[in-house]
């Protein structure tokens, strides 16, 4: 299969003309590092220590902890928020707030000397109708002077602001994919009606997967100058970095790597390469070219986690290695289905028709693609941005392999990279990696880690390995098969009118799907309603979101 032809938009990998935009030369593995400032990443920072968090329990206790221990400032960056979320469902620390909102609203009392600012994407109530939630909730929690709650506005229309970053002193920071939001909370175990999976309306919700990391050093100052650029856009406001703070390491939390470069990569359409503001221009794409330099370097493997499988480009790039007689072994992990029906229109029927073309594109039998169910046999959400190549590349983030986090959503992601030449086996940071692609592993297959290491020692494969380990029934990964496509669903995904991957003007987009859609069938109008009635109650709750923004500023609060 060839990548979907798009010369206007290059590859930013590439020099322009060499190659098909999405396609990779078969049989030619670039030389030299992934990692490049400027091209596949913003810049590299140390890291004196780097976890990976798996799972959200582990992320709220631990993201609870360090609030704690701060000293001066702390920047919670979101696509959203729910201040009503117990943060530590079980056993909580004696004698502090549990809920997010009395939480920071009790330590700023409590520290005079710490400020906590927050801010959360504008409109990610147009996700809320479909999903049964109440939207902007935190229009209820009054900001103060120390404890303050923005919304963000500044990104094109359609997109969304989608970066998940926690800043506490530029001293210690997470970023990944975690929201620290209402269904997120979950332990690795993902057991069926655990009763601590509770919404605050007291609706149970089902398992839920996902990944973050924290870092410190040089990396945490890295984030926190970008969370600030972010927070100056969306307020207009320069915020100054906090006064040189040592860091307050998790006490629980046992570093995965030490004295490590990493990467911080972007999606940002309204930004310059220093993270400027340039509204109108190309923006920074280097999500996309760090995701292409990875499955271009692959000589054994790729292992992928995911919400969705459908950027167009992505995929392209993944069925030209397919074709080759020696490429990669691929795994992707994603979930059963997207979790409202919009979604799984556009998301849904973009990975039947990719995942069909990519099998058509495999004729070696390389190719994966599975989703994790519990012991009961229930799906478990994937919400987790993990991509492993060969055990020597990690990047864990906010990105998920659709077309808007490559150019229109604002995206953040870390990466790290054994140098090139450093033999896997021998490198520590190699092992590391190795250690926490197959902890995923382990955790959606129900088997120890150990045992899946054994299974990979004696196949020397990571889909027998998967083939051998995966068990029709109980904990286990299943396979995803395409499901038929109506001519409505292909021409969605084709024309990417529900996932574009660049700003256009809302009036061009609306021609399009009347274009699209006229005359085609029933499930057309449906998105197309579905759309429109999301995006009328979207405005006018961020309008009534500016309104007591503005008043509250009257009133100088």
């Amino acid at each position: 299969m060839a990548a979907t032809p798009d010369a206007a938009r290059p590859s930013p990998v590439y020099p322009t003309g060499q190659i098909p935009t999405g396609q990779i030369p078969t049989g030619q593995i670039p030389a030299g590092p992934i990692l490049v400032p400027g091209r596949t990443c913003w810049r590299v920072a140390k890291a004196d220590r780097m976890a990976v968090i798996i799972d959200a329990a582990a992320y709220f206790a631990r993201i609870k902890e360090a609030i704690l221990g701060a000293r001066h400032t702390v920047m919670l960056i979101g696509w959203d928020f729910d201040t009503r979320i117990k943060l530590e469902p079980e056993d909580p620390i004696p004698d502090v707030p549990n809920e997010l909102g009395d939480f920071l609203s009790w330590i700023v009392r409590t520290r005079p000397e710490l400020t906590i600012n927050v801010l959360k994407w504008d409109l990610a109530v147009l996700k809320m109708p479909f999903r049964g939630r109440t939207p902007l909730v935190l229009l209820d929690w009054l900001s103060s002077r120390r404890l303050r709650f923005r919304l963000d506005s500044a990104h094109p229309p359609g997109a969304c602001h989608h970066q998940k970053i926690a800043i506490i002193d530029d001293a210690l920071a997470f970023c990944g994919g975690i929201d620290m939001t209402t269904d997120r909370w979950d332990t690795p175990d993902h057991r069926d009606g655990d009763p601590r999976r509770m919404r605050p309306s007291g609706e149970p919700y089902g398992p839920f997967h996902d990944v973050t990391t924290a870092v410190d050093g040089e990396a945490a100052r890295a984030l926190g100058e970008l969370a600030r650029e972010r927070w100056r856009r969306a307020t207009g406001e320069a915020l100054l970095p906090p006064p040189p703070t040592e860091a307050r390491w998790p006490e629980d939390l046992e570093p995965d790597f030490r004295d490590i470069p990493v990467a911080i990569a972007r999606t940002d359409p309204m930004a310059d390469d220093e993270g400027r503001d340039k509204t109108g221009k190309r923006g920074v794409r280097e999500i996309e070219a760090l995701y292409l330099a990875a499955i271009a370097a692959a000589r054994r493997f790729i292992y992928l986690e995911s919400q969705y499988f459908a950027s167009q480009r992505i995929v392209g790039a993944i069925a030209a290695r397919l074709s080759e007689a020696d490429g990669p072994e691929i795994v992707v992990v994603n979930p059963e289905r997207a979790p409202g029906w919009v979604e799984e229109e556009a998301m849904g029927s973009a990975r039947t028709l990719l995942v069909g073309r990519l099998r058509e594109a495999d004729p070696h039998g390389r190719f994966r693609i599975l989703a994790p169910v519990t012991e009961g046999g229930q799906g478990i959400y994937v919400h987790a941005k993990v991509l492993v190549v060969d055990d020597r590349f990690l990047r864990v983030g906010s990105s998920n392999i659709n077309n808007r986090s490559l150019g229109l959503d604002t995206e953040c992601d870390l990466a790290i990279d054994c140098p090139p030449g450093e033999r896997e086996e021998e490198s520590e940071n190699c092992r590391a990696i190795r250690s926490v692609r197959t902890r995923l592993m382990a955790e959606h297959l129900g088997v120890a880690v150990a045992e899946v290491e054994r299974m990979e020692e004696g196949t020397g494969s990571l889909t027998a390995t998967v083939d051998r380990l995966m068990r029709a029934s109980g904990r286990s990964l299943c396979p995803l098969e395409p499901e038929p496509l109506s001519e409505a669903e292909v021409a969605l995904v084709d024309e990417r009118l529900l996932d574009p991957d660049r700003p256009e003007p809302m009036a061009e987009t609306i021609l399009r799907g009347v274009t699209l859609f006229g005359d085609v069938n029933r499930t057309a109008w449906r998105i197309g309603a579905g759309i429109a009635a999301g995006a009328a109650l979207g405005v006018g709750l961020a309008l009534l979101a500016r309104r007591n923004g503005r008043r509250k500023k009257m009133r100088g609060e």
